[in-house]
């Protein structure tokens, strides 16, 4: 399968003059990989999708643990640059959701599956910012400060959440199973 890096790396240089003119080379965007594939392919891909936003969370976890336990005093630089980079992970897989989304809703007729596919975006989003803020409420910087009440509730909106993904994605591939 192609990903959001293979696609990247295949842009076509164009225009020379805006070379010269600039000293950078202009990068055409490829063509959409996806673009004539079959429905379940789409969805195969969404999962895929998927597996690389749960391998970003890892990562991003993982970075909040040697944060934590970097200190005193806490190497923030470390911290900042693996939130960065998780960070870019996350926006090149929502940009490929987000495709996949258009493509069903467009040219697809696919809408009930868009649906699906927008769904999860927004679950993961919702995820994603609960994930953030139980990391800062973490922080050395808080210690003394906790509220286990709401750290408790945050944690169980994770869970909620990752629970409503998984059911998205049982409804996505149920639907998409009956499109083709």
């Amino acid at each position: 399968m192609i990903t959001a890096e293979a696609a990247a790396e295949s842009a076509i240089h164009t225009a020379p003059e805006a070379e010269a003119a600039t000293g950078a080379p202009e990068l055409e965007e490829p063509p959409w990989p996806w673009k004539d594939a079959p429905i379940q392919a789409l969805v195969q891909r969404i999962h895929q999708l998927q597996a690389e936003r749960a391998q970003a969370f890892r990562r991003l976890e993982e970075g909040h643990r040697q944060y934590l336990r970097s200190g005193p005093p806490y190497d923030f630089p470390r911290y900042r640059s693996k939130v960065h980079e998780v960070t870019q992970a996350f926006a090149a897989v929502s940009r490929e959701v987000l495709a996949v989304e258009a493509e069903l809703a467009g040219p697809r007729a696919q809408p009930l599956l868009a649906g699906h596919v927008r769904s999860l975006q927004q679950l993961e989003q919702t995820r994603l910012a609960t994930v953030a803020l139980l990391q800062l409420m973490g922080a050395p910087e808080l210690t003394g400060q906790e509220n286990t009440l709401q750290t408790h509730q945050l944690k169980m909106k994770v869970i909620k959440t990752m629970e409503a993904i998984s059911e998205v994605l049982q409804d996505l591939r149920f639907d998409a199973e009956f499109v083709e």
